[in-house]
């Protein structure tokens, strides 16, 4: 696996006139970008003993190492502090790596700026908050720095939208995101859930965004990191965040995602980066013929869903004619598990055909609240909820 080093040999010397010395890469332009280091700064023993061998396998761009932990309980570590940034520029000075940090506050920030930090990003917890997200943005005016902000611990595209949009006003150049995966409590065999549909909705609306992925917190343990980051570059995004630490056994935070530096250039080399577009025109073509049948297909689709849902129709003017329910438990438990069984003998996965019917079905519970309340429009005022 190749990976782009635009600036690995000389990283801290000619900066541009506005500071940045690495050139974010688009996700078009499949220059992956790497973020490898300590989910927390321990000592100074510890940060340079990673950089020294992330710097020797030379496939790092930035250096990454948490200084300030914002933790669920108090007694958790929540960081080493200011002293960590000085820690940080050694990286930066001895082995030509840029160096990046979370900052949770605007005093975060203004400390991290005069230690000379360039790359900063925004963690889910402080996603979530729009107050503190403009004390950052406030504190950032006129610096020259490039923040990527990760998504917020819960999934809500318009939260992770307006923090990148608060950043990018206050005039920062370089401003990317970080896919970490959503707090959940369902079951599940990740520590937070990829829900990949919402990065993949983020980079439609922002098709110039740098859209990189944390495969450690999706994870939550090293097996899974590896098939993380391979989805996440098959998912086209422009690059990884992963954790590395000397000892992960012994670290002080989130020992279960951190991979030694030996695991992870081991990593690095399995991964396979595709290319966006072929290049074979034998490729080329029978990739049309069947986008063209996939259309066709859609097409058909559309026109059976709308015949469904004009009869939805007729039986919301029937259930309002007689003072029937719009909602019977009986009526939609059958239909998930005849539909379950018929996607089974299809060969269909279960879990696809349920988020489908469960979509049709908000669907039809807005057409016939919509005609129980006002049966010349139609409509729900409350659009889109049971």
């Amino acid at each position: 696996m190749r990976f782009v080093l635009p600036l690995q040999a000389q990283a801290m010397k000619g900066l541009n006139e506005k500071g940045n010395d690495l050139v974010l890469p688009r996700v078009k332009d499949k220059k992956p970008l790497l973020i490898a280091g300590p989910c927390s700064a321990e000592s100074e023993t510890q940060i340079l003993s990673v950089a020294e061998s992330l710097a020797a396998q030379k496939k790092v761009q930035l250096f990454r190492a948490g200084i300030w932990k914002p933790r669920t309980r108090p007694d958790n570590f929540e960081g080493i502090g200011e002293k960590g940034l000085h820690w940080l520029r050694r990286v930066q000075e001895e082995f030509g790596m840029p160096a990046i940090t979370e900052v949770a506050n605007a005093r975060h920030t203004r400390e991290a700026l005069d230690q000379g930090l360039k790359y900063l990003w925004i963690g889910a917890r402080t996603t979530v908050n729009p107050f503190s997200v403009q004390d950052i943005a406030d504190a950032l005016k006129g610096a020259p720095v490039t923040v990527f902000v990760k998504n917020p611990i819960h999934p809500d595209i318009n939260l992770w939208m307006g923090a990148i949009e608060r950043i990018q006003n206050a005039g920062v150049a370089h401003v990317g995101a970080i896919h970490r995966g959503f707090s959940t409590f369902r079951s599940s065999p990740y520590r937070n859930i990829p829900l990949w549909e919402i990065p993949i909705e983020l980079q439609r609306r922002f098709p110039d965004l740098t859209l990189i992925c944390d495969p450690s917190h999706i994870a939550g343990s090293r097996p899974l990191i590896p098939l993380v980051s391979q989805k996440a570059l098959d998912l086209n995004m422009a690059g990884l965040m992963v954790e590395v630490h000397p000892n992960p056994e012994e670290a002080w935070s989130d020992a279960k995602q951190q991979l030694t530096p030996g695991h992870f250039h081991d990593m690095v080399d399995l991964l396979s980066v595709r290319s966006e577009h072929g290049s074979d025109d034998v490729f080329i073509n029978q990739l049309e013929e069947l986008r063209d049948k996939i259309d066709k297909l859609d097409e058909e689709i559309l026109s059976a869903l709308e015949v469904r849902l004009k009869m939805i129709e007729q039986i919301g003017q029937y259930k309002r004619q007689n003072n029937v329910t719009v909602y019977q438990i009986d009526r939609w438990n059958e239909i998930l598990k005849t539909r379950a069984k018929m996607g089974g003998e299809l060969g269909m996965d279960a879990e696809f055909v349920k988020k489908l019917m469960e979509l049709i079905h908000v669907e039809s519970i807005r057409i016939q609240t919509g005609i129980m309340q006002d049966p010349s429009q139609g409509q729900d005022p409350l659009s889109g909820q049971e």
